[in-house]
């Protein structure tokens, strides 16, 4: 199978390329580098089964000539990050918004099947806990920046269902949680390199708000799998499916165990949200996805246990 993954280049879709790879399919990486980092892909260049362009989405000539060539389209560029989100807020909606069009609009002329990368965001300040597909989303008032970012994921899961219904185009749409790893980066607010680095660095580890607020993280090879295993069940067509663990940690607690297991000194510091981001910030007090629907679809269940992921990112930034 040929692929092109958007964003190749990213935390997420260069373990995509060497999964891909791994498994004998050929793979066409597309990323501007806004975001991502060519080192992620670097350890692939030369190799015939594998490409890379250095360009946007929304470079219309290239894309359809990526396209023209691949059996699927991995849609994973996007702007990421809270920090990047609320100081940016312009940037994230043109990118998320205009490019997914631009890879749904090529997509459709061939027919190729996309898969979009969404995110638990959409899920706003909902508290049906756990986080349902079907639920209802709620999202904060527009005057927050910070809901910038959750209301243009889920505008592109509007536009790619729609283009599913209108167009036949066969489309798959996952919702990540907090999906993390080697080679992920703190640098856009991402919190376990940013604790890692920290506590490696004997600073202190920044925890914001009060840190009661809750969240799922999900081992990038979990995420992997099932990016790689639900475009071949075609009962995924048209579907929307949460990826994620359930294992469910306090941010405070995670900094706890990020220095237990990096041997720390750091302090442990809470900073208010406004100091971090913006006036009036607001943060959803917990995130913990229903993974059902994928699990009685393709099997799917989390393997690597957070401790074990920690152990993989500060062996990572170790190494560094």
């Amino acid at each position: 199978m040929r692929t092109l993954i958007t964003g190749g280049a990213g935390f997420i879709g260069s373990h995509l390329a060497d999964r891909l790879l791994a498994e004998g399919h050929t793979v066409f990486v597309l990323d501007d580098l806004s975001t991502g980092a060519f080192e992620n892909i670097a350890h692939l260049k030369g190799r015939p089964d594998f490409q890379y362009s250095i360009d946007s989405v929304t470079n219309e000539h290239l894309l359809a000539e990526l396209v023209d060539q691949c059996d699927i389209v991995y849609h994973l560029a996007a702007a990421v990050g809270v920090r990047l989100i609320v100081e940016a807020p312009v940037r994230t909606i043109e990118t998320n918004v205009h490019g997914t069009e631009v890879v749904l609009k090529q997509a459709a002329k061939k027919g190729k099947m996309v898969l979009i990368a969404s995110t638990s965001e959409v899920y706003g300040k909902s508290t049906d806990v756990p986080f349902r597909e079907d639920g209802d989303l709620a999202l904060g008032a527009t005057s927050r920046h910070r809901w910038a970012y959750a209301c243009s994921k889920a505008l592109d899961e509007f536009l790619a269902l729609a283009y599913c219904r209108e167009k036949k185009l066969p489309v798959v749409i996952v919702r990540l949680f907090n999906t993390v790893g080697p080679r992920q980066t703190g640098r856009y607010g991402m919190v376990v390199p940013t604790f890692v680095q920290q506590a490696l660095a004997g600073e202190p580890i920044t925890v914001y708000g009060d840190g009661a607020q809750s969240r799922c993280f999900t081992d990038v090879s979990d995420v992997v799998s099932a990016l790689v295993l639900l475009p071949q069940e075609a009962r995924a067509v048209g579907g929307v499916f949460n990826v994620g663990n359930t294992e469910e940690v306090s941010i405070r607690r995670l900094a706890e165990r990020v220095k237990a297991l990096t041997g720390s000194l750091s302090p442990i510091v809470n900073v208010p949200y406004d100091e971090a981001y913006e006036a009036g910030f607001e943060d959803m007090p917990r995130r913990v996805p229903d993974i059902g629907r994928i699990a009685e679809l393709i099997g799917y269940q989390p393997r690597v246990g957070l401790d074990e992921t920690l152990r993989r990112v500060i062996e990572f930034y170790r190494g560094r």
